[in-house]
């Protein structure tokens, strides 16, 4: 059986870093039409059932409703019993936070199939069958990922769905990569896919996106392409891997240069008041010195006449006062 993580991880790694990709994908697979920035609550994806504790991809909240998103890479007829189960739990942990009087609400949900067959059916289906001799059916969603168009990903903004995109090709990859036309138009197609997605993110200054989208495009593409080095190599270059490098490198030397001004700065902060230390301590001594001379000479009855025209000159009151103190406690000893 294949290993399903890397998939689970892109998934769950975009929804973590770029939780805003999943609104379009809502609005698509609901028929929704919240805005892009709607605010998103997302919830803990782990639960205690009868079985054990089970670990969902994705559940959160978009406006006063709870979805559940399920990413599998291939289909599978016993997904439906996962989904019901998931979403039979998420409803009763909501259930039981609010209180009494108790009552359920079942998640919107629906599964992203990265492969699909003839078979895979548009949506899961489940009749339960209650003791009174009613009966409900349960439904969850699914979505296909392969029925999407670059077009679509683009003018629908279901950039969610880009990781995934060369998976279409992979029954293919062996004869793609023994033909040079073929090769050729791959590329050129990854490297259109490359510039719309440059275009869509840079271009609304979105670079964390970018950066992060072009990280997880590459990752699954390595991952595909694994037998395929030459053409692993090319559709590596072509989906951005060399921008993704410059961009690497270019924030690495931002981040240094911060760190150098910071350095900088301080030191220059330090120095400041260094100097602003230096020059109220020889002010400080100045005064100390020219009361205790006064003294000395028999004038401790003018110190008051001094530190008034000190005063007067723009010295600090405390500092003088902390002067003339010193200088007497001095001479007294």
């Amino acid at each position: 059986m294949e290993n399903n993580t890397i998939f689970d991880s892109v998934f769950k790694t975009m929804l973590r870093k770029t939780p805003e990709l999943i609104v379009p994908f809502i609005n698509e697979s609901f028929g929704r039409r919240y805005p892009l920035d709607a605010e998103i609550v997302q919830f803990t994806n782990e639960h205690e059932t009868p079985r054990g504790s089970i670990v969902d991809d994705s559940v959160f909240r978009l406006g006063d409703k709870i979805y559940h998103i399920e990413c599998q890479s291939t289909p599978d007829a016993s997904m439906v019993v996962r989904m019901i189960e998931y979403d039979f739990n998420i409803a009763l942990e909501q259930a039981i936070a609010a209180g009494p009087p108790y009552e359920m609400d079942f998640p919107a949900s629906c599964v992203l199939f990265l492969r699909d067959t003839p078979s895979t059916p548009d949506t899961l289906e489940m009749k339960v069958n209650l003791p009174n001799g009613d009966s409900f059916m349960y439904q969850s969603g699914v979505v296909k990922a392969q029925s999407y168009s670059s077009d679509d990903i683009f003018e629908k903004r279901l950039l969610i769905l880009a990781p995934y995109y060369l998976m279409r090709y992979e029954k293919e990859l062996g004869r793609i990569a023994g033909d040079k036309g073929q090769t050729a138009e791959l590329i050129a197609e990854c490297a259109e896919m490359s510039r719309r997605l440059e275009k869509m993110t840079l271009g609304e200054g979105l670079v964390d996106l970018y950066e992060s989208l072009v990280e997880l495009i590459i990752r699954v593409s390595d991952y595909v392409l694994e037998s395929y080095e030459d053409l692993r190599k090319k559709v590596r270059a072509a989906m951005g891997g060399e921008v993704l490098e410059l961009l690497g490198e270019r924030s690495e030397r931002l981040q240094k240069e911060a760190e150098a001004r910071g350095l900088e700065k301080g030191i220059e902060q330090g120095i400041e008041q260094g100097i602003e230390q230096g020059i109220e301590q020889g002010i400080e001594q100045g005064i100390e010195q020219g009361i205790e001379q006064g003294i000395e000479q028999g004038r401790e009855q003018g110190i008051e006449e001094l530190a008034a025209q000190l005063e007067a000159q723009g010295m600090d009151r405390e500092a003088i006062g902390k002067a003339v103190k010193a200088a007497k406690e001095r001479q007294a000893k």
